[in-house]
């Protein structure tokens, strides 16, 4: 069996915790509920959440494929080196960041998801993962092969060289002989 990237999961569930503790703060802050100072730390945190996790990792194997419009967060996070790629001090940083929200209902929900969150990150960081970037590719532009000339005059499917028309120059060379023969069955 092949092994379990944990980062890829951590990064969704973290992403999802982040606007799940950010909408739960606004519901309590809108609401004015008691202790509603938690909900504001819950936005700010849901917020800081989902911008840390917007950006993807590039995977050990096979291929990356980074959210729209990545590349400007990528360059924030990898700013912060090791604070944002090594996945310990990210599993602590969100086991941090949800204990507030714990003390309010309307952010529980998002205090739960988020320490999950954490948890799977510990996995990956136990099993040896770091964030990577996906950094854009330069690829070469692609030349047309010497050996193509011409491209195909007529759709696929092609018959064998020996069976097709001749071009109408030389009518009598034209004639197509078909290799078939053909009867009228009456």
């Amino acid at each position: 069996m092949g092994k379990i990237e944990w980062a890829m999961w951590a990064n969704e569930q973290a992403l999802a915790a982040g606007l799940i503790y950010a909408t739960g703060g606004i519901v309590g802050v809108a609401g004015q509920f008691r202790g509603w100072q938690f909900a504001c730390f819950g936005i700010a945190a849901g917020v800081f959440v989902c911008l840390l996790e917007y950006p993807r990792s590039k995977r050990g194997k096979g291929t990356s494929v980074e959210r729209t419009g990545q590349y400007c967060f990528t360059v924030c996070v990898k700013a912060f080196g090791p604070l944002t790629r090594n996945y310990y001090v990210r599993a602590f940083l969100h086991a941090a960041l949800c204990v507030p929200g714990g003390f309010m209902l309307a952010t529980v929900l998002g205090c739960v998801c988020l320490g999950i969150g954490s948890l799977i990150y510990l996995s990956a960081a136990i099993h040896g993962e770091h964030w990577e970037p996906i950094l854009p590719r330069r690829e070469p532009p692609k030349r047309v092969g010497d050996s193509i000339k011409e491209p195909p005059q007529n759709p696929p499917p092609r018959p064998p060289p020996e069976h097709r028309r001749k071009k109408a120059d030389k009518l009598e060379a034209a004639a197509y002989d078909n290799p078939m023969s053909v009867t009228v069955n009456e």
